[in-house]
């Protein structure tokens, strides 16, 4: 890529140069000073330029991951990640004219809008509200940014006591989608809360589920 003829224009001075016995090491010493002040700028400039495609390809990898995600914030439709549930147990608690009552119980570790997710879509769930007890090792709520039309993450780092959760249970589409609010209360009694994004059950999370 080097050897177009603006490059040859610092290339050939080289060549002239070796090949000159009779040139002045005075000569000699001016024409280095010309070649290099003719070297292309491209080679100095390759440090820069390399730091700066690490970062675009790191950029690109981040949002290739997470699409949805911006820096602090999430948009509304961002997927949830299926599987990360794997300690879940439901059991049909009644049954009467349609309506079906679930008790569903997810283990130390299991991700909570994960199990709901993916029980919703393994039980081809329409419509249905729950309520839930538990503890999570952490967790993030969000707050609605009307003028972002995204989430606001705030994200809870350590282990708290869940003092509320209701949600529901509603089709986008043909996908069933989860929607919850949380309050929950850290060590020290403070209580946060808002729209569920994630959390992270410990020791256990137990729900009561209505469909229909």
């Amino acid at each position: 890529m080097f050897l177009d003829n603006a490059r040859l224009n610092w290339i050939l001075p080289i060549t002239t140069l070796r090949r000159s016995k009779a040139a002045s090491r005075r000569n000699q010493k001016q024409q280095l000073e010309t070649i290099m002040n003719n070297f292309p700028n491209e080679i100095t400039m390759l440090p820069a330029l390399a730091l700066a495609l690490l970062a675009g390809v790191t950029e690109m990898k981040a949002q290739q991951e997470n699409p949805d995600q911006h820096e602090g914030y999430l948009s509304p439709s961002s997927a949830v990640a299926s599987g990360k549930a794997p300690g879940m147990k439901v059991r049909l608690l009644a049954e009467n004219r349609g309506v079906k009552s679930y008790a569903i119980v997810l283990a130390k570790g299991d991700e909570v809008m994960s199990g709901l997710t993916d029980f919703a879509k393994q039980n081809k769930v329409t419509s249905a509200s729950f309520t839930a007890i538990g503890a999570f090792s952490r967790a993030t709520v969000a707050w609605f940014d009307d003028s972002r039309k995204e989430f606001k993450l705030v994200p809870i780092e350590q282990q708290v006591e869940l003092v509320s959760m209701i949600g529901n249970i509603a089709l986008s589409g043909d996908q069933p989608v989860v929607h919850a609010h949380v309050s929950v209360a850290s060590s020290d009694g403070a209580v946060r809360g808002g729209h569920l994004i994630n959390a992270f059950v410990f020791p256990t999370l137990e729900f009561t589920q209505t469909i229909g």
